[in-house]
């Protein structure tokens, strides 16, 4: 067993180290080439900086049994089909059982995301029409 964490901007690096470095398990930190990352219990692995190449790195690199520490609900669902356990950094457990309802849930508040978006601009041009 080994903790892979997706460790761009992920607040709970120590605390995983902290806890790692306990129980004697490896830990692996990812992040890509934007962010500098340094740490004297982990290995550190730099991977390129295009899109979702951090996920793809670490779901290559999971394995049965393994833990991974990651925000990204695709991630997770990944993982899980690899029999791995997945957490959030929040401490939130993903599992078999919840995973659908997360992407659901994320899904809809990136879609509600938009049409807010394509709403406002809606209204600013009809505002502008308006105007004249």
């Amino acid at each position: 067993m080994k903790i892979l964490v997706d460790a761009d901007a992920c607040p709970v690096v120590s605390i995983v180290e902290h806890v790692a470095s306990k129980y004697r398990i490896p830990v692996i930190l990812l992040c890509d080439t934007n962010h500098v990352l340094q740490s004297a219990y982990s290995e550190v692995k730099v991977v390129g900086a295009g899109a979702d190449a951090v996920d793809f790195a670490l779901v290559g690199l999971c394995q049965k049994g393994d833990l991974v520490v990651t925000q990204d609900y695709g991630v997770a669902a990944m993982i899980l089909r690899k029999e791995a356990y997945g957490i959030h950094q929040s401490g939130k457990w993903y599992m078999d059982e919840n995973i659908d309802r997360m992407l659901m849930v994320h899904r809809n508040s990136l879609h509600n995301s938009w049409l807010f978006q394509t709403s406002i601009s809606y209204l600013y041009f009809l505002r502008e029409d308006i105007s004249q």
